[in-house]
């Protein structure tokens, strides 16, 4: 198996590229490296591209022909909610775009198994406390709508491409499985923090008024090494689907803990990993930021075997150690 990361220079995809060399699987990357760092793809073959342009299907697919590519996992994308409602025809461009560009660039090769990195943003408010992958999508951003557009495009090249298809609903991703794999990109709530932290600054809230116990947003946290896990998981799901001579298909799956944390309790867990004393500095609501959101991680656990084992205190101690080592 040779196994194409898309974005393999980033934060989750650094991660899954390290697990799957520690076990003997060939990789090599695509990625921009606008968000990711180039010595993370040291001593792997990599194409420096920007997978939304129009020369990406035919360079890709080279790419793709030339490393005997049989496995695509996908995380190439933007991620900004607010800045997706800020700039909603460019992130379509560059989320949809993208994997189109990739699906194009692996017609008629070897690729029979791809992993999309979707979002739990695709649920956009649900109604319900701990969210299935039954619930309804309707996403509440334009970054949500793209990565429901994806799982969409997915589905319907199955048949076309022959392709077997896991999509994977990421909750809140954070920490490190390595000190030197930390989230630099700083566009999640954990690095935020630490930026402001680093600047004799006090962090930032967006919005004390939700209908919550404490006023702030609830997100389902996981740690990015246990999400790393998931995606070898889903890649081996599909692996074995193939062996036992199932028709390609497309599936779903959330990747969560089943438990959520406010902003609040997040900003308190990152006082006891740094030994500071926070005051956070409460703003307005972002545009796009629903209330709660937080997985039921059932269905990935009784497919695919997976479930997380790292808590919110062991998630920014990672990830506080990672921030110092850097």
């Amino acid at each position: 198996m040779t196994v194409l990361v898309t974005g393999g220079a980033g934060y989750i995809g650094s991660h899954v590229v390290r697990l799957l060399r520690e076990r003997g699987t060939s990789v090599v990357i695509a990625d921009d490296v606008s968000n990711g760092v180039r010595a993370r793809t040291e001593g792997i073959p990599t194409l420096e591209i920007d997978l939304a342009t129009d020369v990406t299907p035919k360079v890709l697919r080279d790419f793709v022909t030339e490393h005997s590519v049989d496995s695509v996992i996908h995380f190439a994308a933007r991620k900004q909610v607010g800045e997706s409602v800020q700039r909603p025809a460019w992130y379509y461009s560059q989320n949809v775009g993208s994997l189109a560009n990739v699906l194009m660039a692996i017609e008629q090769t070897s690729v029979e198994r791809v992993v999309f990195s979707s979002s739990a943003a695709v649920y956009g408010e649900p109604d319900t406390g701990a969210v299935a992958e039954d619930a309804p999508t309707r996403p509440i951003n334009p970054y949500g709508e793209t990565k429901l557009a994806g799982e969409q495009l997915l589905a319907d090249s199955v048949t076309a491409l022959g392709i077997s298809v896991t999509s994977l609903r990421y909750f809140n991703v954070a920490g490190a499985g390595w000190p030197d794999l930390g989230d630099t990109a700083v566009q999640n709530l954990v690095p935020m923090v630490f930026e402001r932290l680093d600047a004799g600054d006090q962090p930032k809230i967006f919005g004390d008024d939700y209908p919550t116990p404490d006023g702030t947003c609830i997100r389902d946290y996981i740690h990015v090494l246990d999400l790393a896990e998931a995606h070898l998981a889903a890649l081996d799901h599909l692996d074995a689907r193939r062996g036992a001579g199932e028709r390609p298909a497309a599936s779903a799956f959330n990747v969560g803990t089943g438990e959520g944390s406010s902003v609040r309790e997040v900003v308190d867990a990152i006082a006891r990993a740094s030994g500071m004393a926070l005051e956070p500095e409460v703003l307005p609501r972002r545009a796009g930021d629903p209330p709660k959101l937080i997985a039921d991680p059932t269905r990935i656990r009784e497919v695919l075997g997976w479930q997380a084992r790292h808590g919110l205190d062991e998630i920014v101690a990672s990830a506080w150690r990672a921030h110092i080592a850097g």
